[in-house]
């Protein structure tokens, strides 16, 4: 009998001595089940795997569920502890965040503000630099050593504690960390009010004033929930800022915690983190689904409509001046006390011209070997992790959009699942998963290759967002006319679809870059001897009193985060709408 295979228009034969790379290659082109299939292996392995290898550690160490050992793991006296300073911390941190970010997001986008745009840019770089070069910042600022304020005489006198330390400089600087979130989620409600309800209640006599409290903020009331739960969610994962402020004076948090203990004792207490993680994994998925619920309810409250518009008058220049001033106090003048420290030679020496010196820089950036080790091995990362993501980003949502709706949703959960567990839930994850040698690579534990694995995991949901939102914004005619003229999936994808969306791929590149060039939380607890990140070597260089060189290093990552931003904000007309919140 014999058996003819049709082709598709476009496809050439396969030749009889075609490999089994290029077969599997041309079935998952042609054959959109095996595609869908392959897309559904790629989230199972970056997002579930992980989360699954946690619980069976924590639930069931020795393979059998004992819910009791893990009910005994979390119920010592430390571990509370930990979790009261977590939740309290969290909590007063996300309020506070609010207070700042809400009225940010009312002035930038219902007002005439003058630079509101500069404003947004500068408000959101703390949420871009690293936790522990924001922490490494206000401790310089207010430490009785503080150069900015030595040059001023307002110093604090020596053997002063710094007032930062502990449990007030933690809710502090969970509070400028985090009003980003409350400013991007609470302004993409407000760009939601149609302008004639403000409209209608300015026309019957309301005053500005009367409006926003009485009509705009109870229909943005569900962002304002979603945004405080994100800010908590933020703060019970957070790791940089817990350990520069809490650890010195022994306040400890969840994610601290477990610092300690596998610094201190390694694998052997991987059953005890791992109970702690799960614990850390499930206050944050509360305030995630928290936040999920809040945005389905504000979906049905109102449609989009053209957004409301205040005009300021004679107030437009003093409140511009009291946003710069906040700006200032939360980020300019953090930065101008970590420039100052790193440009005197050793902490005590007060700055001058006779003694400003770049020796600090010079040390760090071509002198040491272990801090240009980790320039090498946080931009060799970061990178990877960044071309291996924007390049699979493409044909990855491609495949997604082959699903249903509610598949979608399910599917950009799972996605989003890394991503929104605290970093360093995700690296015991990790560590689990490769500390036994896997089938013919061997183990990926105290190698860089699990750092770039758990970037991949981490990072997934933020390479995807902005592609995802490119390709759901394209027309499908292109597509379908090619297709009809004979252009077979690979060619169409290359040729039509790629170029549409390489801009959001570029864009979402240079977030994951961003996020993981100088990221202390996940590399903190897997780096090894020769494989230590900026992050790490930061931290090291600050617990060992050399601040100075410290400072070097958190100002060089500072101006590579503006530059990249910059970057980003130049591409800002070819992104979709919403990838950068500051436009």
């Amino acid at each position: 009998m014999t058996v003819t295979q049709s082709l598709r228009p476009g496809e050439q034969p396969a030749s009889r001595d075609a490999g089994f790379l290029s077969i599997l290659w041309r079935k998952l082109l042609y054959d959109t089940r095996l595609s869908s299939l392959a897309v559904l292996v790629v989230i199972f392995l970056l997002s579930l795997v992980p989360v699954l290898r946690l619980m069976a550690t924590a639930i069931a160490p020795g393979g059998e569920v004992d819910l009791t050992a893990f009910a005994s793991r979390l119920s010592s006296p430390a571990v509370i502890r930990a979790t009261f300073n977590t939740l309290d911390t969290s909590f007063f941190g996300a309020l506070l965040a609010l207070v700042i970010g809400a009225p940010f997001a009312v002035a930038l986008s219902m007002t005439d503000l003058p630079g509101r745009r500069t404003l947004g840019f500068l408000l959101l770089l703390p949420l871009m630099i690293a936790p522990q070069v924001m922490a490494l910042s206000w401790l310089h600022l207010f430490g009785p050593s503080s150069t900015l304020l030595g040059a001023f005489n307002l110093s604090p006198r020596p053997g002063t504690v710094n007032p930062l330390l502990g449990r007030n400089g933690i809710i502090l600087l969970y509070a400028i960390q985090h009003a980003p979130i409350i400013f991007i989620t609470l302004r993409a409600g407000l760009m939601r009010v149609p302008r004639d309800l403000v409209e209608a209640a300015r026309s019957s006599g309301s005053s500005p004033l009367r409006v926003l409290l009485t009509i705009i903020l109870p229909m943005v009331r569900p962002y304002i929930v979603a945004a405080t739960a994100l800010a908590f969610v933020s703060g019970v994962g957070n790791f940089g800022i817990p350990a520069l402020l809490g650890m010195p004076v022994n306040y400890l948090t969840l994610t601290t915690l477990i610092y300690q203990r596998i610094s201190s004792f390694g694998p052997s207490v991987l059953p005890q983190v791992a109970a702690l993680s799960v614990l850390i994994a499930i206050l944050a998925l509360l305030g995630v689904t928290l936040q999920a619920l809040a945005l389905r309810r504000a979906g049905h409250r109102f449609t989009v409509g053209t957004p409301a518009r205040f005009t300021l008058g004679s107030w437009r220049l003093p409140l511009a001046l009291l946003g710069w001033v906040a700006i200032s106090f939360m980020l300019i003048l953090p930065v101008l006390a970590l420039v100052t420290t790193a440009l005197i030679p050793s902490f005590g020496v007060p700055l001058n011209w006779a003694t400003l010196t770049f020796s600090n820089f010079e040390e760090v950036l071509f002198r040491q070997a272990s801090t240009n080790r980790a320039f090498r091995n946080s931009t060799m990362l970061a990178g990877g992790t960044a071309l291996l993501l924007a390049f699979g980003a493409i044909p990855l949502a491609i495949g997604l959009e082959r699903f249903s709706r509610l598949s979608q949703r399910l599917l950009h959960g799972m996605i989003e699942l890394p991503y929104a567990l605290p970093g360093i839930v995700l690296a015991i994850a990790c560590i689990l998963l490769f500390l036994r040698p896997l089938p013919m690579v061997g183990s990926l534990y105290a190698t860089p290759w699990i750092i770039l694995a758990a970037y991949l995991m981490r990072f997934f949901a933020l390479a995807m967002k902005p592609v995802t939102a490119a390709i759901g914004q394209m027309s499908r005619d292109l597509d379908e006319a090619a297709a009809v003229s004979g252009a077979y999936p690979l060619r169409r994808m290359m040729t039509i679809i790629a170029p549409l969306a390489a801009p959001a791929a570029f864009a979402g590149a240079l977030l994951v870059f961003m996020s993981a060039f100088n990221e202390l939380t996940v590399s903190a607890l897997l780096w090894s001897s020769g494989n230590e990140t900026l992050g790490v070597v930061l931290f090291s260089l600050e617990e060992a009193g050399l601040g100075t060189q410290a400072a070097a290093i958190a100002v060089t990552t500072i101006v590579i985060v503006v530059g990249l931003l910059l970057l980003l904000d130049r591409l800002g007309r070819r992104l979709p709408a919403g990838v950068l919140p500051w436009r």
